[in-house]
């Protein structure tokens, strides 16, 4: 499925490599010449006419590429991109900005150190962009074809990436920033969070009022319960206290809660329990070139495109203590009149969540959706 073959895409260079040089992030050279003319409906930027304004597409003719964040990753992620052009070189950047060895760790493990926030997130972050040098590689068309992007939690980075907003090894730098202080905010407070599915009955923030009270009945200072996921309808993540978690489990029925899941995480992710990562990320993020993306890449935090570059690096780290809207940002780049076409989508990077999500929150979108694999098997099945 998907736009036929051809043309010769590259993306936008890379910069800076961390503490000097001019390593890039390979196959970034060309993409501000490719996405200049992929889309038609921005408004005009800073200086720029309004009959400047491109061309546009049809949909049909444009693409969508999601990139998955953390909990997709697996033990294998990676092994069947390395043939391709240039990813090895960004597994040996990576190596560089992130002090160990990541493409072992993604191949090989162990397991329980990818799943530290620490390792999966650098991990999610160059796996997902090196499956779009594979896509490139195979269906050039795609890339070149690239309207829109939107990334979850940590793959917003990616995204950003791929649209040309931030360097690969500045951006990596800053995930590395982002994924340390969340684990060390994780770790300072017993706390997780809670996949649930409800019925349409369902009041979760009043649920989440009484696992409050139930914390604070239990002597627990300021408790935090709240929803941190939007995922799609009647599906969302509560993050918060493990004691707050454990109370809506055990009370799911009362909530009308169908099902409940803890998530193998080690805090509340996107809830205020994170705002001790929010100064490193910030700081980080002041010392990085940001520019504006030449897509529409979408935000987490109001799930409405990025306009300019302090708007991403303010809400980069709003985010982390913001629920993530993705049901919302479905609804937002789906958004279309009666009758017109959906754009062919492409998840980018280890695992199909986002494009299980799309399914459930557009059934008609999903129909032109496409995996991008990581390992040897979805290759070859692929193929």
């Amino acid at each position: 499925r998907g736009p036929p073959r051809g043309g010769a895409a590259e993306r936008r260079g890379a910069g800076r490599a961390v503490g000097g040089g001019a390593a890039r992030f390979p196959g970034q050279r060309g993409l501000s010449e490719l996405l200049q003319s992929s889309v038609g409906d921005e408004e005009p930027g800073e200086g720029e006419a309004a009959g400047g304004r491109r061309e546009q597409r049809s949909p049909r003719e444009g693409t969508v590429l999601l990139f998955p964040g953390q909990g997709s990753q697996f033990v294998g992620m990676g092994r069947g991109l390395l043939r391709y052009p240039g990813v090895r070189d960004m597994y040996r950047l990576a190596e560089k900005v992130l002090g160990y060895d990541l493409l072992s760790l993604c191949l090989e493990g162990p397991r329980a150190e990818l799943d530290r926030t620490r390792h999966c997130q650098p991990a999610v972050f160059v796996a997902s962009l090196a499956a779009v040098e594979k896509l490139n590689h195979l269906q050039p068309k795609v890339v070149e074809s690239c309207v829109a992007a939107a990334g979850y939690s940590v793959g917003e980075f990616a995204a950003l990436v791929f649209a040309g907003a931030m360097d690969f090894a500045e951006a990596l730098c800053a995930v590395k920033v982002r994924a340390e202080a969340m684990q060390a905010a994780a770790e300072a407070v017993p706390s997780g969070m809670l996949s649930v599915i409800g019925r349409r009955e369902a009041n979760y923030k009043y649920a989440c009022l009484e696992a409050r009270r139930h914390c604070e009945s239990l002597g627990i200072d300021s408790p935090v319960c709240e929803v941190s996921n939007y995922l799609f309808p009647d599906s969302r993540v509560i993050a918060g206290h493990i004691q707050a978690l454990e109370f809506l489990q055990e009370n799911a029925s009362k909530f009308y809660f169908t099902r409940t899941k803890m998530l193998p995480v080690s805090g509340a992710f996107h809830t205020r329990l994170m705002e001790p990562a929010v100064e490193p990320l910030a700081e980080v993020l002041k010392s990085i070139e940001i520019q504006k993306p030449l897509i529409c890449v979408y935000s987490n935090v109001d799930s409405k495109k990025y306009m300019h570059s302090k708007h991403i690096q303010k809400l980069l780290v709003k985010q982390l203590v913001s629920p993530v809207l993705w049901e919302q940002t479905m609804h937002s780049i789906y958004q279309r009149k009666q009758g017109m076409e959906f754009p062919y989508t492409y998840e980018v990077g280890p695992g199909k969540q986002l494009g299980a999500v799309l399914r459930k929150c557009n059934l008609k979108a999903w129909r032109q959706y496409s995996h991008v694999g990581v390992t040897e098997e979805e290759e070859a099945a692929e193929t």
